[in-house]
């Protein structure tokens, strides 16, 4: 008989999951009204794309519809078996990932973080955008420093995204994960893109990753007060 973990570790479990996953949160675009803040920010980012967008882990699932037909994007995901499901949702929708994850130390080479850095930077380099969640590995709302050294050896924009809908379930879990329902209000809030310049230092890199940190806390917040109807729902900037 097959355990519950080898069940989902079986490819057609896997790829049933993530459509499933897909569809489900295509219906929940369909069935809700999205605000984009600010509202022209595809002509303020046409100069710098390709962009990296950076997102809060378990915040990030409806970022497949904030994207405009035409531009192409790749995200990061990890090789974990929810990744697996995650990457088939992503592909469904249109988005084509990139495999493998950060983390504090040896692991990053078992996780394929050396290769998936490498591809993010080829992807930059044929004018793929490219989204990925700014999380240190299992630590929530804290910017790691991975993202700004792609920034740096790039030489593209850092541009912090937050996705909040009015109609959600919040996990108890260490990403604070929110699960979008439908006929929602959704939000997508754009913060100041980061800059990082090609010779940045550890200084300077620690005060881009600050700045990531905290424009991603301030989309968040903004998103979240648009959707709750907490605050007037004016454009920023």
């Amino acid at each position: 008989m097959l355990s519950s973990r080898r069940l989902a570790r079986a490819p057609w479990v896997q790829r049933t999951v993530g459509v499933l996953a897909a569809e489900y949160l295509r219906f929940v675009h369909l069935t809700s009204s999205l605000k984009t803040e600010p509202a022209d920010i595809y002509e303020r980012a046409g100069p710098d794309l390709p962009i990296i967008l950076a997102m809060w882990h378990g915040q990030h699932f409806m970022a497949p519809f904030i994207r405009k037909e035409g531009y192409r994007a790749k995200t990061l995901i990890s090789r974990h078996r929810d990744g697996e499901m995650n990457a088939i949702a992503a592909e469904w929708l249109g988005v084509e990932t990139i495999r493998g994850s950060g983390d504090h130390g040896r692991e990053f080479h078992r996780k394929g973080g050396v290769g998936a850095y490498r591809q993010m930077l080829q992807a930059l380099d044929e004018g793929y955008n490219v989204a990925l969640t700014a999380d240190v590995p299992k630590i929530s709302r804290v910017a790691g420093p991975g993202i700004v050294r792609l920034a740096r050896d790039s030489g593209r924009p850092i541009y912090p995204v937050a996705i909040a809908s009015s109609r959600r379930i919040e996990l108890n879990n260490w990403d604070r994960s929110a699960i979008n329902l439908p006929f929602s209000r959704i939000a997508g809030v754009v913060g100041e893109p980061v800059r990082v310049a090609p010779d940045a230092g550890d200084e300077e890199l620690e005060a881009a990753r600050k700045a990531v940190e905290n424009e991603l806390n301030a989309a968040t917040a903004r998103a979240y007060a648009i959707v709750d109807r907490k605050a007037e729902t004016h454009n920023r900037g």
